[in-house]
């Protein structure tokens, strides 16, 4: 069986064939959930988001016009809902408030270690996750489109709305901050 292209796809969800935009949404909705998670902090948070995502590219697939893959577009739109979710929860909900509430922390499935056993692994995916969910929103954003996105500096700097220098910044920033976090943390738990 010959796979379409997501252009194909596209093109046949213009003429109303619903059910290649599902094939899309098939496609792609594991990625942009998992992205949109780290980027959220919350599984909960990521699927809401992941559906506006959708419903909204559905609304206007007719704008989408090829100029960049469509997973690009497709992420655009789900990276503006995870801020505009992002704006709307933090008037009502600190996230280390959530994060307590629910236990939840945000899954940066691109880091996994190799210590020798299966519990050290979660052990150190979860201090990453903790450490990660401690920088501060603009180097967390800008390290997890880089990282687990592997988004270009100049694709971050238009998401983010900043100078390609400042991307670069919150980057290396970000990679630092994190290191030195997890040095404190597995500091911490050598001690133990």
């Amino acid at each position: 069986m010959v796979t379409k292209t997501d252009q194909e796809l596209v093109e046949e969800a213009r003429q109303g064939d619903r059910q290649a935009f599902g094939d899309l949404i098939v496609r792609h909705q594991d990625r942009l959930f998992r992205t949109l998670r780290s980027v959220l902090g919350s599984a909960e948070d990521a699927q809401d988001a992941c559906q506006e995502t959708f419903l909204t590219a559905f609304q206007k697939l007719h704008l989408f016009g090829g100029r960049s893959a469509f997973y690009s577009w497709l992420f655009r739109i789900g990276f503006n809902a995870a801020i505009n979710r992002r704006r709307r929860r933090r008037s009502l909900v600190s996230l280390d408030a959530l994060q307590a509430q629910s236990g939840e922390v945000s899954d940066p499935a691109h880091l996994s270690p190799s210590p020798e056993s299966p519990l050290e692994v979660q052990e150190t995916q979860a201090a990453v996750r903790r450490a990660l969910d401690e920088l501060p929103e603009e180097f967390r954003t800008a390290l997890v489109l880089k990282e687990l996105e592997g988004l270009k500096y100049e694709e971050i700097a238009e998401l983010q709305n900043c100078p390609i220098g400042t991307v670069r910044s919150r980057i290396f920033r970000a990679r630092e901050e994190l290191r030195q976090r997890l040095a404190v943390r597995l500091q911490a738990e050598s001690v133990r």
